[in-house]
């Protein structure tokens, strides 16, 4: 989730306007019946690929960087501000389009804008609305020497190659519902004497917990397999900060993609990560009307939104979590930390954007207490947990199985989700397993400052997951995403 657009009415605006004319673990579960403890077989975290970057991204840095980015994200969306942007178009099909999972700890999925189309990369992010992607041949991306990326990797849009792309005005629509109503008391008058002076909408500025961005709004066609969406509203990008790619927001916000889609729902499998940029993909479905049922899914509805004017918390997709279980045994959360209040405090929020799921300290202390007790046997390794941000990291080496206490969550509904190991502990050089959820170590009063769990896309990983729009649930089950 990103806070609103800055308005900028600066000469940022014919800079602008000049530029764009101008040019994962590999551990097996030995039981699919989750109770009291399951049974990890150790193999290696890395895959076989990863030895090629480890001077620079070892096991500890590669679960560090993902542990902080995670935690800069958790912060960001529990004190987000509210954008309104709305659009629509519907169709009558549905769409399959390959996702990918890379080393700095997102799933990417393909798109082409343009005429003729142009295809770029984007992040699959449910905790964001806005669709984005780098653009011009002018754009700039700082702290983005990610492994097998790189600034000169990162493909860009170039609006002057589109016979079709359009700069969005100030006094259109469109911006109005970014930028709110008051945007075009604030259009600058352009007479016929006017010098540098343009009508075209302001420039926005979004921060994503670890990153940033900053550009321009235009519409252009969207071109999907065997369909054209036309006048598609999508952010053009020119500088960013710690974005390997660009992102396409599925939050609930009315400037997402599901919504300019008209979507019925959307889903997708994200297969488990090897910690590399693997050529393998999972899967993302897009929904366009088939309103084709799906089976053998687990179902908990979504959320009234918290309704706070001065927070964007109406983007998330929050569900119900009832209890969370270690071992079989129900981890004593307060139920303030499990259901959002009136302040948008609490809650738990389901987010791709997310690597490793996130709790807030009061609820992230009673899991490790708990996982504490039943794993007495195994030592904490303190130094791996000071170096991969990680907590608890447990000792395991010398020994070919251990026994981990299977971790459950259950949802309004009915709905229960039993991770896999390797969805919630990942294993370094088969000497240490490590906890893959994060906290910081802000202690807050009550439950302030947004939701307080968000689970992410490691936990979600080898599980077909549904957003049902239509029906307000979210679906999901454990299956292979290969």
């Amino acid at each position: 989730m990103a806070p609103p657009p800055v308005l900028i009415f600066t000469s940022f605006f014919f800079f602008f306007f000049f530029i764009f004319y101008q040019s994962a673990p590999a551990s097996s579960l030995s039981s699919s019946e989750p109770g009291a403890t399951i049974t990890l077989h150790l193999r290696p975290l890395t895959s076989r690929n990863l030895p090629s970057i480890s001077d620079q991204w070892d096991e500890a840095v590669v679960l560090a960087s993902f542990a902080a980015s995670s935690l800069a994200r958790a912060h960001h969306l529990k004190r987000p501000k509210k954008v309104n942007l709305s659009s629509s178009t519907a169709s009558s099909q549905s769409v399959n389009l390959p996702l990918s999972s890379h080393v700095f700890g997102g799933y990417t999925v393909d798109l082409s804008f343009g005429t003729p189309p142009q295809t770029m990369t984007f992040l699959l992010d449910t905790g964001s609305s806005l669709v984005w992607s780098p653009c011009t041949a002018h754009y700039k991306c700082s702290r983005c020497n990610f492994p097998h990326v790189g600034p000169t990797k990162i493909l860009t849009f170039i609006p002057r190659a589109s016979s079709t792309s359009r700069l969005i005005g100030c006094r259109n629509p469109k911006c109005q519902l970014l930028f709110g109503p008051t945007v075009t008391s604030q259009c600058p008058s352009c007479g016929p004497t006017s010098k540098n002076c343009s009508q075209i909408c302001p420039v926005y500025m979004i921060q994503y917990g670890s990153g940033s961005t900053g550009g321009l709004l235009m519409s252009d066609n969207l071109c999907l397999p065997d369909q054209t969406v036309p006048n598609f509203l999508f952010g053009c990008s020119v500088f960013s900060s710690t974005q390997p790619t660009g992102i396409a927001g599925f939050g609930r916000g009315p400037e997402s993609l599901p919504a300019q889609l008209g979507l019925r729902k959307f889903s997708y499998c994200l297969l488990s990560r090897k910690f590399d940029d693997t050529a393998e993909t999972g899967v993302l479905v897009l929904d366009l009307g088939s309103d084709q049922k799906s089976s053998d899914l687990s179902y908990t509805p979504f959320r009234h939104n918290p309704d706070i004017s001065a927070a964007a918390f109406s983007e998330y997709y929050y569900i119900g979590l009832r209890k969370i279980l270690v071992g079989g045994k129900t981890v004593k959360v307060p139920y303030r930390y499990l259901v959002p209040g009136a302040e948008g405090a609490g809650g738990t929020i389901v987010d791709s954007g997310t690597t490793f799921t996130f709790m807030v300290p009061p609820v992230f202390e009673a899991v490790v207490q708990e996982f504490d007790r039943q794993m007495g046997n195994y030592s904490r390794a303190k130094d791996v947990e000071i170096r991969s941000g990680l907590r608890p990291c447990y000792n395991v080496s010398g020994r070919s199985h251990v026994g981990l206490p299977a971790l459950v969550l259950l949802f309004k509904g009915g709905a229960r989700m039993a991770l896999p190991p390797e969805n919630y502990f990942a294993l370094l050089r088969s000497e240490v397993a490590c906890l893959t959820i994060v906290s910081d170590n802000v202690v807050v009063s009550g439950a302030s400052g947004g939701p307080s769990i968000v689970l992410g896309s490691f936990q979600q990983q080898n599980y077909y997951v549904e957003y049902d729009l239509k029906n307000g649930r979210l679906g999901f089950k454990r299956q292979s995403c290969k």
